[in-house]
């Protein structure tokens, strides 16, 4: 909590042990679809029993409480969505991750809320073949929010976000009344495989793309009531001043948001004041990426509820905004754990 109020995380992913990589394994290496369920005990040479599906849950609800996280949005890991995996096998992987993160929610139901993952075809006409997965993780799975990479197989050649092969899941989550959380995924560019963890350039590029072209775009006058939150902060910051014709003049403070996953504290004060608290969710990745200790503190990067309630250019009143109010308004699902 803070000062009493429920802190709600908006960006986590799911912590299923070993991510489920003995399954995935076997499928890739066979070019078979499988069809195992993680949320029932099976052959754990393959997949998860019970009893690690318990601790790796009480682990994370562990760290939720030691970074004062009362519930987290909790959607698949960005780097294992692997979008470029043959159109065979993809929906049935996403099938796995999406029962996976239904199992975790359901070990803890009062910490967890669910987000689909989609088995997105950079090569379809459209995302309308995505729907009936939407609909089964909605309908059957109870999940708050969806996930969209940008650029699933990571060489670019998805649409915009603007353009209407995303339109059907747009109409769908509209409907729904569910929002999108954009986060990068895999990147396949060559010049950079000199640096670890290189999807990490990916995710500054695509999310930043994102941003700039659902702000440009008609996304919001087509679909006035969809929200769609960009991870790490809009993946970068503008460099234009506010009234730069650059920069899109369209008020869409109702339906883009960000969130605050960003350790770096510099780049962190930064995007609160250029995207503004009123546009800002709470979201720490934890356990992810920002788990290495911040010198200064002794504390880890992605403990970040000490540092936002420190900032004394924020207000009470936005502070609560980003812990609770705006997380709520951009996924009620998640705001119903925080009343």
């Amino acid at each position: 909590m803070y000062n009493g109020v429920k802190v709600l995380d908006i960006h986590g992913h799911v912590s299923a042990p070993m991510h489920g990589t003995p399954a995935l394994a076997l499928m890739l290496a066979s070019n078979t679809p499988i069809s195992i369920d993680p949320r029932k005990a099976i052959d754990p040479r393959l997949s998860l029993t019970d009893e690690q599906w318990d601790e790796s849950v009480k682990r994370h609800v562990h760290l939720l409480d030691d970074y004062n996280i009362d519930a987290q949005l909790i959607g698949p890991r960005p780097f294992l969505m692997l979008g470029w995996m043959n159109q065979h096998l993809l929906p049935n992987w996403t099938r796995y991750v999406n029962n996976a993160i239904a199992k975790q929610v359901s070990i803890a139901p009062t910490r967890f809320v669910g987000a689909a993952q989609l088995p997105q075809n950079a090569d379809a006409d459209d995302l309308s073949g995505c729907i009936p997965e939407l609909e089964r993780c909605v309908g059957e799975l109870d999940f708050k929010a969806v996930y969209l990479s940008p650029d699933p197989t990571g060489d670019r050649r998805s649409p915009g976000m603007d353009k209407p092969y995303w339109f059907p899941v747009y109409s769908k989550c509209q409907e729904l009344g569910i929002p999108i959380v954009v986060h990068g995924t895999n990147c396949m560019d060559p010049r950079l495989d000199i640096i670890p963890h290189n999807y990490q350039i990916g995710f500054v590029w695509e999310q930043y793309l994102a941003t700039q072209l659902l702000s440009h775009g008609d996304v919001f006058e087509r679909f006035p009531e969809l929200k769609i939150l960009i991870c790490h902060c809009g993946g970068a910051l503008d460099r234009f001043i506010k009234t730069d014709y650059h920069l899109s003049q369209r008020d869409i403070s109702k339906n883009l948001f960000f969130d605050t996953n960003a350790p770096e504290l510099n780049f962190l004060e930064a995007a609160i004041k250029q995207r503004t608290p009123k546009q800002l969710c709470f979201g720490t990745e934890a356990p992810g990426s920002g788990a290495f200790v911040r010198p200064e503190t002794g504390r880890p990067g992605d403990d970040l509820v000490p540092i936002i309630g420190g900032f004394n250019f924020l207000s009470e009143d936005e502070k609560i905004d980003i812990f609770n109010r705006n997380p709520t308004k951009v996924c009620p699902g998640l705001g119903k754990l925080g009343c």
